[in-house]
């Protein structure tokens, strides 16, 4: 007699009914969190003016520094060491920053432009 009352159409409408409301419940609890994308261009390079053309300077992305290769990626263009990046050359490279020559004018592109590196004295005691 159990198994007939498992077994009837009522019990498995109503595990349905169960399954389906504690489906619905859970979506209405499981919202998406908003992240950042990693891999989109800075906000400077995408603000641009009516013509459509970068309103800021250029902007340092990447540094890649390996045995024999030394690569930059300013504003999207990879720019190898002594290479051009528009009508400058890439003269120096380090792990945060470049310089880039116009004749005798001088530009240099931090990778983190908004950090400041401060050396602390350390307190003899």
């Amino acid at each position: 007699m159990a198994q007939s009352l498992m077994s009837s159409p009522a019990y498995i409408k109503i595990g349905c009914a169960i399954f389906i409301l504690g489906c619905t419940m859970f979506n209405l609890n499981a919202r998406a969190q908003t992240l950042s994308d990693p891999t989109r261009p800075p906000a400077i390079l995408l603000e641009t003016s009516a013509n459509n053309e970068v309103i800021a300077g250029p902007v340092l992305q990447s540094i890649l520094i390996a045995p024999g290769r030394h690569v930059a990626i300013i504003s999207g263009q990879t720019v190898t060491l002594n290479g051009k990046y528009g009508d400058q050359t890439l003269i120096k490279m380090s792990e945060t920053e470049v310089v880039l020559r116009n004749g005798k004018e001088l530009q240099t592109l931090k990778l983190f432009p908004d950090f400041e590196k401060k050396l602390i004295k350390a307190s003899s005691k």
